[in-house]
């Protein structure tokens, strides 16, 4: 496991900060010893939660050119079809996956080719379980054409807590499935739309892994 470089300077602000509470905290509170502690157990756990939220997790991708590799850890809360209205302006098959601030905030490509689209949309920060937060929320689209000539597009959302959203995709670039494309910044959403009839091997409920859980093939 190793920490993501967006990670850095957010946890050096935040041990600066754990530092001089801790400072305050022995100079003048060490004889009140249960809020001594209690200071203390605060800033150990805040620390802690600053650190895990960035992490990055050593992980292995199944190999097979048609799998679709799940773009990001979380809770499969959408399985659907419904219009994409920014790129395809048809009816394709939604994958929604609702990520907490304890999930793994790094994404991944689901799907090795060439992206044919990049954009990044301002937006509201509503929930991100909220049915309009795919088209109202801060949000960054990104499409991907297999070599087969398929398409998928997946959308990192921001939510209530997550104001920034970070996306190294570049258009015209060629990318591997399970290659690292975004991270999110506290609690999000990632929307993936497939071609109609694509056979998936998820469901509504279920936890998955990114880079490591397969949604289905093309």
């Amino acid at each position: 496991m190793k920490i993501h470089k967006e990670g850095y300077v957010i946890i050096l602000i935040t041990l600066v900060l754990c530092a001089g509470i801790f400072t305050v905290n022995h100079l003048y509170l060490k004889d009140i010893l249960i809020l001594y502690w209690l200071i203390n157990a605060f800033l150990l756990v805040m620390f802690y939660l600053i650190v895990q939220f960035f992490r990055v997790p050593f992980r292995v991708a199944p190999q097979g050119d048609n799998l679709i590799i799940c773009p990001a850890d979380g809770k499969v809360v959408v399985i659907e079809e419904a219009e994409e209205t920014e790129y395809f302006k048809d009816k394709r098959i939604q994958i929604s996956i609702f990520m907490s601030p304890l999930n793994v905030h790094v994404q991944w490509n689901p799907i090795s080719g060439i992206t044919k689209y990049v954009k990044y949309h301002a937006g509201k920060y509503l929930v991100a379980w909220h049915p309009k937060s795919s088209t109202e929320n801060e949000r960054t689209t990104v499409v991907v054409q297999h070599a087969n000539g398929k398409e998928i597009l997946f959308r990192q959302i921001a939510g209530a807590v997550a104001r920034r959203i970070v996306c190294y995709s570049k258009a015209n670039e060629t990318v591997s499935a399970a290659s690292e494309f975004g991270f999110i910044k506290f609690g999000s959403r990632v929307d993936i739309f497939v071609p109609p009839g694509t056979k998936l091997n998820v469901k509504i409920d279920d936890v998955v892994q990114g880079k490591t859980t397969v949604l289905g093939e093309l």
